[in-house]
């Protein structure tokens, strides 16, 4: 078996305050991602939500199902979103070929039986970033490439979060059920993501970082915003954000993150925004 799964449990806003670093990162840090010639997820039990990777080196990889799924097969009661932060690859869904270049993006919907993984070269393995939710109707599987994304400029130089947010999976691009994904591009000099802070109550979300150098790091703040907490960030690591939960992060240096989320709704715009001079 290729497929391998850990869980993570939800956690109380008020137990969180009691955690120490450690605590902290075994709870919400996933750092297992991006094994070559494996396919591993977190399944975390806010809004059911999975955060995973598939590198395909030596062999090609099919998805498979997990115990905590309770299913036949994989996607029978979910659905799945791809983006290939790697090199060139293939995704077989049910007989047909999807080819994924570097920060392709590839929407599977509910129902799909068969899921494969390979990479075009084994010495430059695709690496494919996995993020699944659970889906109450079947959509059409569907490719989304560079010209197809929603691209937003946000931010500032002055304030260093100058941006570029792509929509990658979201209803104005693709139907879908709940599962939505984009990527968040840093211009040069900003640091800061998603400052200022917000949260959203109705809906978890994921950050996975990447495109860090080996030697820096980024630091991911958390938490209610009258009582923050941070994690200290490594290339191609992700962090599970709670619906009570700011999400924001500044690097020492260039990087790129890809979130998603699940949960009530698939308004992007719902959120509850912190003013920065009263987070703490």
């Amino acid at each position: 078996m290729k497929t391998t799964y850990d869980v993570r449990y939800a956690s109380s806003p008020n137990d969180v305050k009691t955690y120490d670093t450690e605590k902290l990162r075994n709870e919400f840090l996933i750092d297992s991602l991006m094994k070559p010639d494996a396919i591993h997820f977190v399944y975390t039990h806010y809004d059911r939500y999975m955060a995973g990777s598939a590198v395909p080196t030596t062999t090609s990889l099919k998805l498979e199902t997990v115990d905590a799924l309770k299913s036949e097969f994989f996607l029978e009661r979910r659905e799945l979103g791809i983006i290939n932060v790697g090199d060139q690859g293939t995704v077989t869904v049910d007989g047909t070929d999807y080819v994924l270049d570097h920060k392709e993006a590839l929407y599977v919907g509910q129902g799909n039986k068969d899921v494969v993984f390979k990479s075009t070269s084994k010495d430059k393995p695709a690496k494919f970033y996995l993020n699944s939710a659970p889906a109450h109707k079947a959509f059409p599987t569907k490719k989304i490439g560079a010209d197809d994304v929603e691209v937003i400029e946000l931010g500032a130089p002055e304030t260093a979060n100058a941006r570029t947010l792509r929509k990658y999976i979201v209803n104005s691009v693709v139907d879908v059920c709940q599962l939505q994904m984009g990527m968040t591009t840093l211009k040069p000099g900003s640091s800061w993501n998603t400052m200022p802070a917000h949260v959203h109550d109705r809906r978890m979300e994921v950050y996975f970082y990447f495109e860090i150098p080996e030697d820096q790091a980024v630091c991911h703040f958390m938490g209610q915003p009258q009582e923050t907490r941070h994690i200290w960030m490594a290339n191609n690591q992700a962090v599970i954000s709670p619906p009570w939960s700011i999400h924001s992060g500044s690097g020492t240096s260039s990087y790129t993150f890809i979130w998603g989320m699940s949960g009530e709704n698939l308004d992007y715009g719902d959120m509850d925004h912190c003013k920065i001079n009263e987070l703490r």
